[in-house]
């Protein structure tokens, strides 16, 4: 049995409402990686903000290397060895590597800056554990892949034991995850104990020594890889049976619905983003836009949504010319949007939940009549969507802001799937929500094909684009650099065209 080098005991959080965490009791073994699943709301990231010391817990103990301990701040979860890997990384981007490493812990003399010898030992903390990176690069011309392992020499410079990964796969290609994985394996190798947060239960499977399951803010149960399937796992993270494998007929494509033809969009920094893109979308088919996040997925959404104008070519949608960024103009053509930034384009935050729900249609009946909004009509109208797409709320009237991530996300998918649509425009669309409604969710955009919609599908999961689309197009520095058909599609062959790696990919 390994050494335990962490105790948490009967760990309670209390919030306005809510019990975040109910005497949680975790524990992890000295070198294991112990994963932690669970919904939205779970209290997954609460027990770990107060293990890394930025909540302090009404109830409960936490014990560290058989001592018990008192964790204030970051600041004291470094020095007792503990290091946090968060989703979105913390680097400078115009820093060096060993610059973005030493942050906060520099030494020198006389007020000169000592790079050398940190240098030297990021080089070495690199070569000992497999991070291949250069100490001299920049930040910002590093992939995303190398920026995640940055952020782990910065824990390991700090001398960190422990190590807390969340969501660390969320932003990695394929190839990436297998490296990142290779690299958990040496850090548990040589003594490091990981807690491993994560949704993807594939990878958790595939990695994870232990896995623990919280829902509603207690420990539902703990098991391993050996004693349980994604199937058991989905369905303790729930409460119930979960469909994890998207189940639809095969496509029935019909008129061209979308066209893009030769888009050029620039970057807010006015670099080219989109170079040259076109595509097709028929009605009653999928198509799926794969890459790693940063390679103009974003910039073509918001140039075919109406969000922002192109530089060169143009977006038909019914054969008609969309014009440029003008949003009324797409939704009154027939489109409908689930954008992947719900704060700035999906909600009005501080707007009732019923308002919000009729953002793109209160203008016309039956929610207004001769310039008279009908208040008890956009209400009903919420109660329905409320029920029908599960959104957790006290009621309609509450603002929005006070939701979940998770149900803000479920209440933009009910408002853009409650109305008449042509073509659905879906970019990320379960970000940031539970097992349970990425099912819901999935369910709806094939029943939205089914009934005749084209939809355009962007994700940065990978298994969400192959599992759903009939087409799949791959995205790197701004260009389609493939096309594969969703049936016959090779995960690792994907893979290697999101790295730009085509001729590979092709052998």
């Amino acid at each position: 049995m390994s050494e335990p080098v962490l105790h948490m005991r009967n760990i309670t959080k209390r919030f306005p409402g809510v019990v975040a965490n109910d005497h949680i009791c975790f524990d992890l073994n000295k070198g294991e990686i112990h994963a932690l699943l669970g919904e939205n709301g779970a209290g997954k990231t609460t027990l770990m903000n107060i293990f890394y010391g930025l909540y302090q817990p009404d109830e409960g103990e936490i014990w560290l290397n058989g001592r018990r301990v008192t964790i204030h701040s970051p600041r004291d979860a470094i020095a007792l060895g503990i290091g946090m890997v968060h989703q979105h990384f913390t680097l400078v981007p115009t820093l060096s590597v060993t610059e973005n490493v030493i942050l906060g812990a520099e030494t020198g003399q006389l007020g000169i800056l000592d790079t050398r010898s940190p240098r030297a030992r990021v080089a070495a903390i690199a070569q000992e554990y497999g991070l291949e990176v250069d100490p001299d690069a920049l930040v910002r011309t590093l992939p995303v892949g190398v920026q995640q392992r940055v952020e782990i020499i910065k824990a390991l410079y700090r001398n960190a034991q422990v190590l807390i990964l969340d969501e660390p796969t969320a932003v990695l290609t394929p190839l990436e995850v297998e490296r990142l994985f290779a690299t958990l394996r040496a850090l548990v190798q040589r003594g490091v104990s990981i807690i491993f947060i994560s949704h993807k239960l594939k990878e958790v499977m595939a990695i994870a020594d232990r896995i623990t399951v919280l829902r509603q803010g207690r420990v539902v149960g703990s098991t391993t890889p050996a004693e349980a399937d994604e199937a058991k796992l989905a369905s303790m993270m729930v409460g119930r049976p979960v469909m994890l494998q998207v189940e639809k007929a095969p496509a029935q494509p019909g008129e061209v619905v979308l066209s893009v033809h030769n888009l050029k969009v620039m970057s807010d920094r006015r670099a080219v983003a989109v170079d040259g893109v076109s595509f097709e979308v028929r009605a009653g088919e999928i198509i799926g836009i794969a890459g790693v996040e940063g390679n103009g997925q974003s910039e073509l959404v918001e140039a075919i949504t109406g969000l922002r104008p192109p530089v060169h070519g143009e977006v038909l949608l019914c054969g008609r010319p969309l014009p440029h960024a003008l949003p009324r103009a797409a939704i009154e053509a027939g489109m409908s949007h689930v954008p992947e930034d719900r704060h700035k384009y999906g909600m009005v935050a501080q707007q009732p939940l019923f308002v919000n729900l009729v953002l793109s249609t209160f203008h016309k009946p039956p929610f207004a009549r001769r310039g008279l909004l009908s208040l008890r009509t956009m209400r009903e109208h919420a109660r329905r969507l409320i029920r029908e797409f599960d959104v957790r709320t006290p009621n309609e009237q509450v603002r929005i802001a006070s939701l979940s991530g998770g149900n803000q996300q479920k209440a933009v998918v009910a408002r853009e799937f409650s109305r008449p649509m042509r073509l659905l425009v879906a970019a990320q669309p379960t970000r940031g929500v539970d097992v349970g409604s990425i099912e819901f969710i999935h369910k709806r955009i094939v029943q939205a094909r089914d009934q005749g919609a084209a939809v355009l599908l962007v994700s940065a999961e990978l298994d969400e684009v192959m599992s759903l689309s009939d087409r799949i197009l791959v995205m790197f520095k701004g260009k389609i650099v493939g096309e594969r058909d969703g049936r016959s599609a090779d995960r690792a062959e994907i893979g290697l065209l999101m790295m730009g790696k085509a001729e590979e990919a092709s052998t």
